[in-house]
């Protein structure tokens, strides 16, 4: 199986500097691929310098993720993608149980490793963690992390299990399911569009699988914190995208009428807590997804919708008003 681990770049010298050594020194089979959205910071010239077995996709301007990575990969040939930030960093044995788990699980479409937290080893990290799920409102969240309660590793999810959605922060996935799916969806720009792309991939009968014999650790936040406004906006809106077009229009009208009273309170907390600008942020959401109803609806081009997608009812419930913060309370395997 011929693996290719793709990078995308925008202005990220430094990372690559201080990740990209261990990408070629623990992946020695796989093609490692650099797709630059046409940063300005010299990480082309450092990477042709002084990695020359590193091979180059540039792109003319910044396509963000989504674009950036269905362009790139028009150009990459290879039986399997491995999508990796630029600011992870991988861990000596990483590979062969993801491989293995693919020749094994000819039904796996869509693979992630445990994501642990750079600067703190001994927990997870926000994007991916131990796998990731929704509730029957369409938040996501993950085994090890639920909102931003993190969990310690203490091995608790160090088992190979399937999963609803997996990060776009180490995401390997079978090329012939990616170019079938039509990659991701461009008008997400950044943030949650590999939720939509499992999703999509899950309602065609796609699996989705977290292998936690694997780990690698993501330093996290090196495009938009959590405390950027314009990552609220992304998500809350994309959020609703992928609604919009995953579930059958009943359900899915059902839901955005009540994610609309959600995201409300959601906005008046932010207020509450002085964060005006992140309220801001999701009236703009709120106003973007509407202005592209019609063009989202379009893309409601499946002929079946999985029935069962989440596994809690409300996770905005669980966590707020029960103070459950850990997975192994919330739901029983």
């Amino acid at each position: 199986m011929k693996l290719a681990i793709v990078i995308l770049n925008w202005n990220g010298v430094k990372l690559l500097k201080e990740y990209l050594p261990k990408v070629i020194s623990y992946s020695p089979d796989a093609e490692i691929i650099v797709v630059d959205n046409d940063s300005t910071d010299g990480s082309v010239d450092m990477i042709r310098s002084e990695y020359p077995n590193v091979r180059l996709v540039l792109h003319s301007t910044n396509e963000g993720f989504a674009k950036g990575y269905n362009l790139g990969l028009q150009q990459v040939d290879a039986d399997l993608y491995c999508l990796l930030n630029s600011d992870v960093e991988v861990t000596e044995g990483w590979l062969p149980p993801i491989l293995q788990f693919f020749d094994e699980h000819p039904e796996a479409a869509i693979l992630q490793p445990k994501i642990l937290d750079l600067k703190n080893p001994g927990y997870f990290e926000y994007a991916g963690a131990g796998g990731g799920f929704l509730d029957a409102l369409g938040y996501p969240f993950c085994r090890g992390r639920i909102f931003q309660s993190i969990e310690e590793d203490k091995g608790q999810y160090d088992d190979n299990r399937e999963i609803f959605w997996a990060t776009g922060a180490c995401m390997f996935i079978r090329k012939e399911v990616f170019h079938s799916l039509g990659g991701f969806d461009e008008d997400y720009f950044a943030h949650q569009e590999e939720i939509d792309l499992c999703w999509r991939a899950r309602n065609l009968g796609h699996k989705v699988f977290y292998v936690g014999e694997s780990h690698v650790l993501h330093l996290g936040g090196s495009t938009l914190s959590n405390m950027d406004p314009r990552k609220t906006y992304l998500n809350f809106r994309n959020s609703l995208f992928s609604i919009t077009k995953n579930l059958p229009k009943r359900r899915a009208f059902i839901l955005i009428l009540f994610r609309l009273l959600l995201d409300f309170i959601a906005g008046i907390r932010f207020v509450l807590q002085f964060k005006v600008a992140h309220c801001i942020a999701i009236v703009h959401a709120h106003i973007s997804y509407y202005v592209r109803l019609r063009r989202m609806l379009r893309k409601r081009n499946n002929t079946q919708y999985l029935k069962k997608y989440h596994v809690i009812k409300s996770i905005v419930w669980a966590h707020y008003v029960l103070g459950i913060k850990e997975f192994n309370i919330l739901v029983k395997d």
